[in-house]
């Protein structure tokens, strides 16, 4: 049986990928949790053989939440399961200590595939971002200013060219205006501009968002 705790902060998503885990024999869903403070608490009192996690919840989340598991659990098998695709987003997550990374869009199948062979012992990586890892790997595109922004900077670096005020973001993101404001500054700071105008253009002319 494959132990699994389901850590993202959508009670929706929990709910579908509980209902279609039922379905399988050799799954079992252990726990849940909603929050970065969660994930961490639900790991100390249950044994699991997969932590099936969200890159973006309140709280310490992304790849600070991945290394802090690992700190304290070393052998704690995580499969990232994300709406983002992007390979700089991925690679941070393996980087650290993330067993696999399966996108939100992919097949049912697809994820059930990576949580038998990340439960198993190995790793896994959906075929599109794989793909967009190895490009990544044979082009300069790593040293451009957005990709060294962290997942909650390139969250909130999409809301404000959307459009949206700190208050709003942070409503969107559940987390302070305060945090948001932080975040606004250091990714202000990695790209080198001063205004969202500045951050709007940018993300323009590289097609960042839709």
């Amino acid at each position: 049986m494959i132990r699994i705790v389901i850590a993202d902060d959508h009670a929706i998503v929990r709910a579908g990928l509980k209902q279609m885990f039922a379905i399988m024999p050799e799954m079992e869903v252990v726990a849940e949790a909603d929050a970065g403070d969660s994930v961490l608490e639900t790991l100390r009192h249950t044994r699991s053989d997969v932590l099936l996690l969200d890159l973006n919840m309140p709280g310490v989340s992304g790849p600070e939440l991945i290394a802090r598991i690992k700190s304290h659990w070393p052998s704690q098998p995580i499969l990232v399961l994300s709406m983002h695709d992007t390979a700089q987003i991925a690679s941070r997550a393996l980087k650290a200590g993330a067993d696999g990374y399966v996108t939100k869009d992919s097949e049912p199948q697809v994820l059930l595939d990576a949580i038998r062979r990340v439960a198993a012992g190995g790793r896994f990586i959906s075929s599109e971002v794989a793909q967009k890892m190895a490009l990544l790997a044979t082009t300069t595109g790593d040293t451009l200013p957005h990709n060294t922004l962290s997942v909650r900077e390139t969250d909130v670096f999409k809301w404000l060219v959307k459009g949206l005020a700190v208050n709003d973001i942070a409503d969107q993101l559940a987390i302070s205006n305060k945090t948001v404001s932080t975040h606004k500054a250091r990714l202000l700071e990695k790209m080198h501009m001063t205004s969202i105008a500045e951050l709007t253009r940018y993300a323009v002319d590289k097609q960042l968002f839709d």
